[in-house]
């Protein structure tokens, strides 16, 4: 029995021994990590420390690019101004710059010395100067291009309605086009280039922002003209924000646009599409080449009191060169040509049929010489029929053939290189957006 318990109790303070030996095993290991930690934690803090100790001191410039970036974005928003601060940067309305049908507008200053045009709608706003508002704010608003009026801001207090606009030194195309005075002081190719500017703030209006945008009332009040004559597209009152992949508006007729430059389908009970703008366009290349409004009473001889329709007849019957004699005189050879391709992309700019209309950036790239030109075919025939077949024998091809007058104009001369064109013969019945292979 004593041989028993001393065995059982031996047994046991070898037990107790080896887990006695474990704990204390346990407790070393422990303490090592806890060791292990502190030193990691303390290693952390000192370059904590000196992280917050460097960037102490770097100085940061205020000034510098980030916040100039940041200005930057910011400015591509229109901001609201208050009526109080519009008073303020137009020295209270103290120097008029025009005036038109939605209200008048004023020259002014913001405070950082920036120049801008601020439009005063009429106090007593219906609803199309409502649409008109909402219109450009919803549009232009939310656009920039080179080739485009900016938009900085608007004011919608209960005594003002107004719009700011960037300011620009030299007014609008109107006025160096019809003006005497100020039409000898624009060589022939400042025009040019403006023409090209134009199209191409239209072209990104159509086929390059996010939403297709049709502006419905393209005409030379409405393109503007930096200090170095760049032109920018302005007055979006009209215009309508449309899905790309729609290809027409919900809008038919209703009479938009400026009579002597809105399509016909504006007038008339058709659908309209961003062709709308393409027959506008074309219609401000003829008034570019003729320096005159295309509607002219006093104009020599009865033929020419529509310039579009005079042009046309001359380019049948193949007196193209009697046109460019009225764009500019005496030009030089490279002027010239460039005059010619100006007149064929406008007579195909205002095609009756949407269809037969180029889209812009074909205009663009024909402008540029990018692009052969098919030889157009007659715009007008719907209006020659209806007249009993006057204008010089044009009433005669009706646009039926499309190839009357243009044996004595190859495609191929007017450009300086680019793309095969479709056969004359299809022109009528395809769409010239695809006058490229």
């Amino acid at each position: 029995m004593s041989a028993a318990v001393a065995i059982i109790s031996s047994v046991s303070g070898t037990v107790a021994a080896v887990v006695m030996i474990a704990l204390i095993k346990r407790c070393v290991r422990l303490r090592r990590k806890m060791k292990m930690k502190k030193k990691i934690l303390h290693r952390l803090a000192h370059e904590m420390q000196a992280c917050d100790d460097a960037a102490g001191s770097v100085k940061i410039e205020i000034d510098g690019p980030v916040e100039k970036f940041l200005n930057e974005i910011l400015s591509e928003k229109p901001m609201r101004f208050t009526s109080g601060q519009l008073a303020a940067c137009t020295a209270n309305y103290s120097t008029e710059l025009g005036s038109g049908g939605y209200g008048v507008v004023y020259k002014g200053e913001l405070p950082n010395g920036l120049k801008v045009a601020v439009k005063v709608l009429k106090v007593s706003m219906n609803k199309k100067i409502q649409d008109a508002f909402m219109a450009e704010i919803g549009t232009i608003g939310r656009t920039y291009h080179v080739h485009l009026v900016r938009l900085y801001g608007f004011c919608f207090d209960a005594d003002t309605k107004a719009l700011v606009y960037e300011f620009l030194e030299n007014g609008s195309l109107e006025k160096y086009l019809f003006d005497g005075d100020r039409r000898k002081r624009l060589e022939w190719r400042t025009l040019h280039e403006i023409a090209v500017g134009t199209a191409k703030g239209i072209r990104y209006l159509h086929e390059e922002c996010q939403q297709k945008i049709v502006h419905y009332d393209i005409k030379p009040a409405n393109i503007l003209l930096t200090g170095d004559f760049v032109p920018k597209v302005a007055d979006f009152g009209l215009a309508r924000l449309g899905e790309r992949e729609n290809t027409h508006m919900s809008l038919t007729g209703g009479g938009r646009g400026t009579p002597g430059y809105a399509a016909p389908e504006l007038w008339m009970a058709m659908p309209a599409t961003e062709k709308c703008d393409v027959y506008s366009f074309g219609m401000v290349l003829f008034e570019v080449l003729g320096r005159r409004r295309n509607y002219d009473v006093e104009a020599d001889g009865e033929s020419r009191q529509w310039f579009p329709k005079w042009a046309w007849e001359r380019y049948e019957q193949g007196e193209i060169g009697c046109v460019v004699s009225v764009a500019g005189g005496e030009l030089g050879e490279e002027d010239r040509v460039k005059a010619e391709m100006m007149c064929k992309v406008a007579l195909w700019c205002v095609q009756f049929q949407p269809t037969a209309r180029p889209t812009m950036s074909s205009v663009v790239r024909m402008l540029e010489g990018e692009m052969a030109i098919v030889p157009p075919v007659n715009p007008f025939h719907y209006i020659m029929s209806s007249s009993g077949g006057g204008g010089g024998g044009s009433s005669s091809s009706g646009g039926s053939t499309g190839t009357s007058g243009s044996t004595n104009f190859s495609s191929g001369g007017n450009t300086t290189g680019g793309s095969s064109a479709v056969s004359p013969t299809t022109a009528k019945k395809k769409s010239t957006d695809v006058m490229v292979e």
